[in-house]
């Protein structure tokens, strides 16, 4: 992924370029490889890479052979080849970038391009051949890429957009997140959603709720070709592992499939060296397979981070021995990580309690491997929300009540979990690709029945016929309980039906109550009564979220950046609304109130927490 800024409707755009590179430099983290800019008769494009696909090539803004179609992305787009082969052989590519098919898709689809599109992407397509000129931009299907439109009151007509808000704020006094699965088109000024699946109905009071059966074959079959793809890489790759069940099924396939890599790579060598030694070279002595270009690591890495003796630590440790990556562990302290939050609040943008408390270890994590020269990851991001694995979940009142809000998660993982791994590992440079959210793994785990997805804990735990607890997630864990012919299982039992930690729970539970802590000692007793005069908007109600409030008002004073981070606090405060929340307002990780449940999202404060399952691997 990369880092992108434009902006279109602009009168002398050229007088405008020095300005705007020293804006699109606040994004340069994002894409430390290279920088570009381009500008138009009315706009100005501007791009920081991080190269990955078309290491050698790709450089951005992309431009069309006339000149005409000028193209700025931030994503990767794992079905490129054949989109390739898609728009006939006509067209000549002047890069080996995963991203250049979409300006001849552009001028074959026009927006329609963006359905055919397998991956994650924030894109900007200027038009020069049209007067006057255009302007298209779209963000992923679920928004695991971020993206920013902004407007200038004092320059009517202009549009914005940017990878992060830090290059906006400046010259923009309304800027909002742009909604995941949409298109905007500068020729009618519209932004129009062009994701529609079956289960993403804007009323979810009178959609039908899902009766396809669980189908454990597919469900398994999908995800592994969603982590297949998302392998497609020039440069080192590992996997985030903590140990839980997401990260480590990742890994489990990831561990795979860098095997059938290392092994087309011997292949390749060996032919190779007998066309060598049997005659004369011959053109195919100097062909390699696709699948050998992955990786130039014949082992996977794996990586976890935790305090000392944590959960985490110790689940990733088992999993990674299991597995037999090379694997990486990075002890952190309370301090060190209280003393990061202000660089972790720049980075993210957002005064979210949650999103922050799990974003710090994530971030220092993300430092490490970058240090080893590693460029992509594979994360676990999305299963929770999909199979409503997060401990409260089992306190739904029925079927359609526990679809709705794993519907509700879905839609607004752009505001959390997205957010965290998309602006946590670009802080130092790092592509984090989440296998959970591929398209196809939606169309199937979203459609299932949410009675299979439905749980119970404590003492009306249930078992299946095999033993196996009826637990969070346990559709997917079942699909992988399997020893596949002349291999062994995908996991240690222990591993794949062990018991849900929050992230920031997981990775060691001093460090929630470090920054409880911390934030005791910040704020006063005096001024944390008088907070509702400081922020009548979205007072903070706990001293811990008052203290996240106040570094992020010193990191982003001007009154736009902070109504800008509101949209991202308040859906909980209209649960019930099948309105879309992508404009206005933003979905804070808080557990259902109106279920039961605890305001505070730690795992530990949901009931049944401790009423785990315990499963051996005997």
């Amino acid at each position: 992924m990369c880092g992108i800024l434009a902006v279109h409707g602009l009168d002398k755009p050229s007088t405008d370029r020095a300005r705007f590179i020293a804006l699109s430099k606040r994004l340069r983290h994002r894409g430390p490889d290279w920088s570009g800019c381009i500008v138009g008769q009315r706009s100005i494009l501007a791009h920081e890479r991080l190269a990955i696909v078309g290491v050698d090539t790709g450089a951005q803004p992309l431009v069309s052979d006339d000149g005409k179609i000028i193209l700025a992305v931030n994503g990767e787009i794992y079905n490129h080849i054949a989109l390739r082969a898609s728009v006939g052989p006509d067209v000549k590519f002047k890069t080996h970038s995963d991203c250049e098919v979409i300006i001849p898709l552009y001028r074959k689809h026009d927006t329609d391009l963006c359905n055919r599109l397998d991956g994650m992407f924030s894109f900007v397509l200027l038009d020069e051949s049209v007067t006057p000129t255009r302007v298209i931009a779209a963000r992923d299907p679920i928004g695991i890429t971020t993206l920013y439109q902004g407007w200038n009151s004092k320059i009517p007509g202009a549009v914005y957009f940017a990878s992060e808000l830090k290059a906006l704020v400046d010259d923009c006094d309304k800027i909002i997140s742009f909604p995941p699965g949409h298109v905007y088109d500068s020729k009618d000024n519209s932004t129009k959603r062009y994701y529609n699946p079956e289960w993403l109905n804007e009323d979810q009071d009178n959609a039908a709720t899902p009766t396809n059966p669980a189908n454990l074959t597919i469900l398994r079959e999908t995800l592994e070709a969603a982590v297949r793809k998302r392998l497609m890489s020039e440069v080192p790759y590992g996997v985030l592992l903590s140990g839980g069940l997401d990260s480590s099924l990742i890994a489990a396939i990831a561990t795979r499939e860098t095997e059938k890599v290392a092994l087309a790579q011997a292949e390749a060598r060996k032919r190779r060296l007998q066309e060598s030694l049997s005659g004369p070279p011959t053109p195919s002595m100097y062909q390699v397979d696709e699948a050998a270009t992955l990786t130039s690591w014949p082992q996977l890495h794996s990586f976890s981070i935790g305090l000392e003796h944590s959960p985490d630590l110790l689940a990733a440790r088992k999993a990674a021995h299991y597995l037999g990556t090379v694997h990486h562990e990075y002890v952190f302290t309370v301090q060190e990580g209280l003393d990061a939050i202000p660089d972790v609040i720049h980075h993210l943008e957002t005064y979210d309690v949650t999103t922050v408390r799990a974003s710090t270890p994530m971030y220092l994590l993300s430092r490490k491997i970058k240090a080893m020269g590693v460029k992509m990851v594979l994360s676990g991001e999305g299963s929770d929300e999909i199979f409503g694995g997060y401990l409260y979940f089992h306190a739904a009142p029925d079927a359609k009540s526990f679809h709705q809000e794993v519907v509700r998660r879905v839609k607004n993982l752009h505001t959390a979990d997205c957010l965290r791994a998309n602006k946590s590992t670009m802080a130092w440079g790092l592509e984090a690709r989440v296998p959970f959210l591929d398209k196809a793994f939606l169309d199937v785990a979203m459609t299932v029945d949410p009675t299979h997805k439905m749980f119970n804990k404590g003492s009306a735990q249930e078992f299946d016929e095999d033993g196996c607890p009826r637990m969070e997630k346990y559709i997917i864990r079942k699909a992988f309980d399997i020893t596949p012919e002349g291999g062994k299982p995908y996991l240690p039992r222990s591993i794949l039906w062990r018991q849900k930690e929050q992230f920031s729970d997981g990775v060691g539970y001093s460090w929630i109550d470090g920054m409880k802590e911390h934030a005791n000692t910040m704020v006063s007793d005096e001024d944390f009564a008088n907070r509702h005069t400081r922020w009548p908007t979205d007072t903070p109600d706990t001293k811990e979220a008052y203290h996240i409030r106040e570094v992020f008002d010193g990191l982003f004073p001007s009154k736009t950046a902070a109504e800008t981070a509101v949209r991202y606090v308040h859906l909980l405060k209209s649960i019930n609304t099948s309105q879309d929340s992508h404009v206005l307002i933003y979905c804070s990780w808080i557990p259902r109130g109106d279920w039961g449940c605890a305001a505070d999202p730690s795992g530990r404060s949901v009931s049944i927490h401790n009423a785990a399952y315990t499963v051996t691997d005997e």
